[in-house]
């Protein structure tokens, strides 16, 4: 068989494994967070949160709301490039995408807890 008559028995089973993968992974729930943006956040998103006195005057004045701030760590971007490393702890700042685009958050990410330190609003 040469490799024309070869390729199209390839592309056909491709096909049906890719679609076969989709449907049975759809109803799975799972998530493909393989990139380091993902890994972060969902490590972030684990944790138990806590808020510092700051960012809780500003949930408070009703600037952001809670949702807001699980939207962001969600959906956002986290500054991978530069992060802060401490003793135990890395500091990063997730920025939000879309409408929450004018949000900035710095969250110190320890082992067991995620510390939301500071909320930027341009």
């Amino acid at each position: 068989m040469t490799f024309k008559q070869r390729l199209p028995f390839f592309l056909g089973g491709l096909a049906l494994g890719i679609i076969i993968v989709v449907f049975f992974l759809n109803k799975k729930n799972t998530s493909f967070d393989y990139t380091p943006n993902a890994r972060v956040l969902k490590n972030i998103r684990s944790k138990d949160r806590i808020f510092s006195s700051e960012v809780l005057l500003m949930i408070n004045s009703s600037k952001i709301d809670t949702a807001q701030i699980s939207q962001i760590l969600k959906n956002g971007n986290a500054d991978i490039w530069n992060k802060i490393k401490t003793d135990s702890c890395i500091q990063y700042h997730i920025k939000g995408r879309k409408n929450l685009q004018h949000i900035t958050l710095t969250v110190k990410n320890c082992d067991s807890t995620a510390t939301i330190n500071k909320i930027f609003i341009e």
